[in-house]
């Protein structure tokens, strides 16, 4: 098992985005299938199983998505 460490951060220095790596890729990710019709997969099929802000941040090319304020105040 190796050692853990844990670095704790100030308020004001806590991240207010993730970083998308997809923006910085030298093309687009192929959508993922839908296993019933093997088409790709678009907003409407997700909606049943993620809040539509979760579906924005997945198909979303900014390099920065902003964490949500309800998030960050957890942390």
């Amino acid at each position: 098992m190796s050692d853990r460490i844990k670095f704790f951060l100030e308020e004001s220095k806590m991240p207010k985005t993730w970083y998308n790596i997809a923006a910085d890729l030298p093309k687009p990710l192929s959508p993922p299938l839908h296993p019933g019709t093997l088409k790709p997969v678009g907003p409407d099929d997700l909606a049943p199983l993620f809040p539509m802000a979760l579906i924005g941040q997945e198909v979303s090319q900014d390099k920065e998505i902003e964490i949500p304020e309800p998030v960050r105040e957890i942390y």
